[in-house]
């Protein structure tokens, strides 16, 4: 798990690697254990390390071999590296250090973008062909790992986080109005390749891009995910789907154990982190490391879930730490995790896991998180909402979108304002694609290659790696994944959503955390916007010298009147989602 920044000139320049050197420092926190750099006339790697596989020196990168012709720039984990090196000793490839990366270096020489599908984990990577003078970019199927571009007619640069690319300079930093149209409506969720800003991209999930040395591109989307049961599986009744994907998520939990370091939990208290941990100690694993979270209460509603989380560490006899933050703290360290974001989230976990991070990363270095198990498997109330609408767009856009088109021409000042719905458009486009018949399984793959990757995933990465502390998904196992779009929604949906996943779980863990209402990362404080916090986002939003002219100022003062009254259909507060973005935006220096 690590940092990479990267620099491709076409113009007959060499890469300039002072601005590859000021990104790649500038991702420090994701790789605090060792950095380097490698400049070959039009090209420039940065990297920074955090040793997880192999803690040794050999694994050091950008990691070049000069007989193959390759320099590698990685960040990730494939956790399938022992299965693939056996493949490629047995082409004769020979290895001198004891992790993934040179395994994923030698298995390109190999098999070139043909490898891809045969990786188990989560990655960004650059690999520079020095004979072709070529660069070649790829990122993992559900976008666990980041990348984001800066392309001109000169050059293409790369980093894993938009704050550091802008570190490089030579970058405009002018916000996009269809991203800010995004942003707003479809709940902070900008879809690759667009950000927030004009001149910044991001590579989609399940993407690789091939530059030649003039400049030519070459992008090819090399992973999909078709919905509905295969003829063999058609016949299954629920206890049949059950048992796959126990046994499915049993092996994702299991190979995601292999690192030279402890391996935690981040313990909810709910289904998912709880399954993990029932996992985990079934797998034989002592000594296991659990963290939970807990915040003031306010608005009348409970800032943590410590009953259920102290239930399963007290049942497996975990090494349990618990974590309790204050309003003031909130406030104090929200600049901090702004800081930290690739781009604006609006989701209250994000300050959860920010530090929630801080207090893991000083007992271990790797964690399993829960994410992903709500999007695969309908753990969400619009999903029975749109399986029963005769027009499942209207339906999932009516449960899941901050606002309207005329809210949001209200929110935004005329320069900024679109004349269509262009998030709307998109997410009925989406819907409108082959690959999924059932109006559930629409919502639920618009879920799970868009939204998760552009919301939840992203959180636990930046949020996590701020801290130098590596998230680990089981969920999001690529095998795991396939089998629940093959799972029918009628074994989803029953049971308040994630009905084949709960049975499963009931094989494994207490039933009181399974029969238990659905809870998340409460953050009470940032949902109903009250006392300090409040006044904190009022300060924020009617600062003079923050002022860019985005925002319609009787709109913004119509929410400030009546902060508690203006929610969004996800419960959600319009007020902050204003100020979060003032805020992003304000330490992002923009």
């Amino acid at each position: 798990m690590c940092g990479i920044a990267g620099e491709f000139r076409f113009d007959q320049q060499p890469a300039d690697l002072g601005a590859v050197e000021r990104i790649t420092h500038s991702l420090a926190p994701r790789g605090p254990d060792a950095w380097g750099f490698h400049s070959q006339g039009p090209i420039a790697f940065g990297h920074r390390r955090l040793k997880i596989m192999d803690l040794s020196d050999c694994s050091a990168q950008p990691m070049v071999d000069g007989q193959l012709g390759l320099a590698l720039a990685f960040n990730g984990a494939i956790y399938n590296y022992p299965e693939l090196r056996k493949e490629l000793e047995a082409l004769g490839y020979s290895f001198y250090s004891e992790g993934d990366t040179e395994v994923l270096l030698k298995g390109y020489h190999a098999w070139g973008e043909a490898m891809l599908p045969k990786l188990n984990g989560m990655f960004a990577f650059a690999v520079w062909e020095r004979d072709n003078q070529r660069l070649f970019i790829a990122r993992d199927r559900l976008g666990v790992k980041p990348l984001y571009l800066s392309r001109t007619g000169q050059r293409l640069r790369f980093a894993s986080t938009l704050p550091a690319l802008l570190k490089g300079g030579d970058i405009d930093p002018m916000l996009d109005p269809v991203g800010l149209n995004h942003y707003l409506n479809f709940h902070a969720v900008v879809p690759a390749p667009r950000t927030l800003l004009a001149n910044v991209q991001k590579l989609p999930a399940a993407t690789w891009l091939r530059i030649e040395a003039d400049g030519t591109t070459e992008e090819k989307v090399w992973w999909t995910l078709p919905y509905g049961p295969t003829a063999e599986e058609s016949t299954l009744n629920l206890e049949g789907w059950v048992d796959r994907v126990l046994e499915s998520t049993r092996e994702a939990v299991a190979i995601r154990q292999r690192a030279a370091v402890d391996v935690g939990v981040l313990l909810s208290g709910g289904v998912d982190s709880s399954l993990l941990v029932g996992l985990l100690r079934e797998a034989g694993v002592d000594n296991l490391l659990t963290f939970s979270i807990g915040f003031d209460d306010a608005g009348g509603e409970r800032g943590n879930e410590f009953e259920y989380s102290d239930l399963i560490a007290k049942h497996y006899g975990t090494q349990h730490h618990q974590l309790r933050i204050a309003e003031h703290e909130i406030i104090e360290q929200l600049p901090a995790a702004f800081r930290a974001m690739s781009e604006p989230m609006v989701s209250h976990d994000c300050i959860a896991f920010y530090l929630l991070s801080r207090e893991v990363a000083r007992h271990c270095k790797v964690v399993q998180s829960g994410q992903g198990a709500d999007e695969l498997f309908a753990g969400y109330h619009w999903y029975p909402q749109v399986d029963g609408a005769s027009d499942p767009y209207a339906a999932y856009r009516e449960a899941f979108f901050d606002r309207d088109y005329a809210d949001y021409a209200d929110t935004v000042q005329p320069k900024w304002r679109l004349d269509h719905d262009a998030a709307g458009d998109f997410v009925r486009e989406h819907f409108a694609m082959p690959g999924a018949n059932a109006a559930v399984d629409k919502a639920l793959r618009l879920d799970s290659t868009v939204m998760l990757v552009e919301d939840p995933v992203k959180r636990v990465d930046n949020m996590t790696m701020a801290w130098g502390l590596e998230a680990r998904t089981p969920f999001l196992d690529y095998r795991l994944v396939e089998l629940s779009a093959r799972v029918p929604g009628q074994f989803k949906l029953p049971n308040g959503g994630k009905h084949v996943l709960k049975e499963a779980a009931r094989r494994v863990i207490p039933s009181e955390v399974i029969d238990r209402k659905k809870g998340y990362f409460p953050v009470p404080g940032l949902k109903h916007l009250e006392g300090a916090t409040l006044g904190w986002v009022r300060d924020l939003l009617l600062d003079g010298s923050q002022d860019r002219g985005l925002f319609n100022p009787a709109r913004v003062e119509a929410l400030l009147a009546n902060p508690t009254g203006q929610l969004t259909p996800l419960r959600g507060s319009k007020l902050w989602q204003l100020a979060a973005l003032n805020l992003w935006l304000s330490e992002q220096g923009i």
